[in-house]
């Protein structure tokens, strides 16, 4: 079944322009008006039980009519729904034209420019707007269901999974639909989504749009969904005066993000180049005192010792990276500790951070016992019970003060202000380090401008992962994955990660780990319990 072949005798299919999960979309033509429409195709519905058919077929009605009630020129038009082969086909208005997603593909550096977006973004907010006036709610507000035709306008599609006011629901209890990490936290929940709830999703697409890649985006559902109710989104450095709308747009609580027609003033303004004003009264700026922070926290498990990390350097071969890290202090008993440094952030977010911690588990997740993630989600089994030591490893109490677990037979090295702890001369390696007067407040931001020289040392380098989350109860914490190719050619590929993270007292710490890419599976896990057993100086 392909190209010529005519529906309902009247649409000849051509080829296919896009796919999906659940099915694909064929450019067409319509021999009765003579015109070229866009052909969606389920193809899910051949591989599946008889059951599951019925629910696809209620769900292509129910995408049928939900764009009919919505009378906007941002929503793309349904034409015709019929049924081939014992399977239903969408037959729509014809975008030329690509979706957010491949323009961003193929855009320079992989980005959308921040007021192209903003104007992007104001489109598709019109379309929301006239969807949620007719009862209607999308629920998969994401860069591929945003079109962009060639002459200039854009185009929400895609109402498969619409919330359509006075319908009873065909989802199945228990069922998530949706393109996960663009799901707005109260439907990870399971919460009963709302209005806000598309414009999360908006701001989510924005970000993607500006940065090139999906904000909560992780390596495995579990950990996507826990990203999304429990952690910030790294810095859109590219966002310009567009990054506090998508800030505000990305709160946790419904209740906090802007309504829809103060994001279309403070998007308006961001496409005319100008920082809303408006948004900054979303941005969380509030410093919280130890009280608040008590209270809110105080229904929360008690913790486990986890593990802290310190200021990232990344090895490069021949060169001693650590000139603007100081080793692991405590060294002398005349130097007096750094001044504790009041940390920025929101009341609000706390209590969302608390019930969300509470939340997850029902999906599952796997933390550190509540201490956050350390980028290791869903790796069950490998770490170590609180305070035991696997087989294989030893506990080392290091001169400085720390101590942590290390596979048997690494040995310390230190050199030029460096600890590390290695077999093999440091082709494999754990790396400590620490900062007592960090030139940054925000360790995302400290190693985006790291990564920047990197680029330009490390062969062939590539990020794999660079984002905030929380560690040891710090919400100001970045994990940091990347790979490089050594200078000696017969070295091959290298793969790190680094946990960053400041301690109460200011000092910014980082555990590194880096190793032959080939051994990388083995050192992930190794990387892991590391962290579980990882114990700072002032425990």
């Amino acid at each position: 079944m392909g190209a010529g072949l005519v529906l309902a005798g009247r649409y000849r299919l051509s080829e296919v322009i896009g796919r999906g999960g659940m099915g694909k979309v064929w450019r067409a033509h319509d021999e009765v008006l003579h015109r070229t429409v866009a052909v969606k195709e389920l193809t899910a519905g051949r591989y599946v039980s008889e059951a599951d058919r019925v629910v696809l077929h209620a769900r292509t009605q129910k995408e049928a009519r939900a764009a009919a009630r919505i009378t906007h020129p941002g929503v793309v038009t349904v034409h015709d729904v019929l049924e081939h082969d014992d399977r239903p086909w969408i037959v729509m208005q014809h975008v030329d034209g690509p979706s957010l997603a491949d323009a961003a593909k193929e855009a320079e550096n992989r980005r959308i420019d921040a007021r192209e977006a903003a104007r992007i973004g104001l489109h598709v907010l019109g379309a929301l707007r006239a969807a949620h006036a007719a009862g209607v709610l999308h629920r998969d507000v994401k860069p591929g269901n945003v079109l962009l035709a060639r002459d200039g306008r854009v185009l929400l599609t895609d109402f498969g999974i619409a919330a359509i006011e006075g319908d009873s629901t065909i989802t199945r209890t228990g069922e998530l639909v949706g393109s996960i990490d663009y799901l707005a936290p109260e439907r990870v929940r399971g919460g009963d989504p709302g209005p806000a709830s598309d414009l999360w999703s908006l701001g989510a697409t924005l970000y993607a749009a500006v940065e090139g890649n999906s904000p909560f985006r992780r390596t495995s559902p579990i950990s996507t969904m826990q990203a999304v109710v429990t952690e910030e989104p790294s810095p859109a450095v590219h966002a310009g005066p567009l990054g506090p709308v998508i800030t505000a747009l990305l709160r946790k609580d419904p209740a906090d993000r802007p309504e829809a027609a103060e994001t279309g003033r403070m998007l308006l303004e961001a496409m005319e180049g100008r920082t809303p004003a408006a948004a900054q009264a979303y941005v969380p700026t509030r410093p919280v005192s130890r009280e608040e922070l008590a209270a809110a926290t105080a229904e929360l498990p008690a913790p486990a010792s986890a593990p802290i990390p310190a200021p990232v350097h990344a090895p490069e071969p021949g060169r001693d990276q650590s000139e603007r890290h100081r080793p692991y202090a405590r060294e002398a008993a005349d130097v007096n500790p750094a001044p504790r440094r009041q940390r920025w952030r929101t009341a609000a977010l706390v209590v969302v951070l608390a019930a969300a911690v509470g939340s997850a588990a029902g999906f599952g997740v796997m933390r550190y016992g509540g201490q956050g993630d350390g980028g290791s989600e869903g790796r069950g089994g490998s770490a170590p019970a609180e305070g035991s030591v696997p087989e294989g490893w030893e506990r080392v109490e290091d001169p400085t003060g720390f101590s942590l677990l290390i596979p048997k037979g690494w040995k310390r090295l230190s050199e030029g202000g460096r600890i590390d702890y290695t077999p093999d001369n440091g082709r494999h390696l754990i790396r400590i380090s620490a900062d007592a007067s960090p030139d940054y407040d925000d360790p995302c931001r400290h190693m985006l401008d790291i990564e920047k020289g990197l680029k330009k040392r490390l062969p062939r380098y590539e990020r794999k992962q660079l984002r905030t989350n929380t560690f040891r109860d710090q919400l100001e914490s970045c994990l940091w994955e990347f790979t490089w190719v050594e200078k000696n050619a017969n070295a091959g590929e290298r793969h790190a990660i680094d946990q960053v993270y400041y301690a109460d007292d200011g000092t910014e710490y980082a555990l590194f780990m880096s190793a032959p890419a080939a051994d990388w599976p083995v050192t992930r896990e190794q990387f892991d319990i590391v962290l579980r057993g990882w114990r700072p100086a002032e425990e």
